[in-house]
């Protein structure tokens, strides 16, 4: 009896489009690149690379995140939206603590979003100050700009994360 593993596979990670930076707009170049896991619908482990860009111009340095990642969490953004909708049929492999933690964490984040959101139509000539909300829910306000069809929750993360708007979450602490 033999007991082969099967191996697992690892995907890179590479944008067809153009990439600039998202504070400066200058022209980024690959430095490097980390690795990434992301657990699906199915609690499949994605092994992913994803490539670390510089900026030439401001010499930050940006991740190339697909659209199935959501910043700084470790389930695909299916998963979340799917949890945030209260979808019963797409089963989420997360305990109920994870759960309650990514409905906390979509609302106290909604308001930005939507802030987010409606100043990038702005900008864009897409929107304008006096779209009313005033009949919405916050989830549609989020969908008046992305649309409400399956992936939402991925359109949401990459226009704020491309604008530079994206809240950092994550802190060192220093004594």
């Amino acid at each position: 009896m033999s007991s082969k593993k099967t191996p697992k596979r690892e995907f890179f990670v590479r944008s067809r489009e153009q990439s600039f930076c998202p504070c400066c707009n200058g022209t980024l170049k690959c430095v490097g690149s980390r690795k990434r896991n992301c657990l699906n619908n199915a609690g499949d482990t994605l092994k992913l690379r994803i490539r670390r860009l510089r900026c030439k111009n401001c010499n930050k340095i940006h991740h190339e995140l697909p659209d199935l990642i959501v910043p700084y969490k470790r389930y695909d953004s299916n998963c979340i939206e799917s949890v945030v909708v209260d979808d019963k049929a797409s089963p989420v492999p997360a305990d109920d603590s994870t759960l309650l933690r990514w409905k906390a964490w979509f609302k106290k984040s909604a308001h930005h979003f939507s802030g987010c959101l409606v100043s990038i139509a702005i900008q864009t000539g897409k929107g304008s100050v006096e779209d009313s909300y005033d009949s919405m829910s916050l989830l549609q306000r989020l969908w008046h700009h992305v649309g409400d069809a399956k992936g939402w929750l991925s359109r949401i993360v990459r226009s704020i994360a491309n604008s530079n708007n994206w809240v950092h979450t994550r802190s060192a602490f220093v004594t």
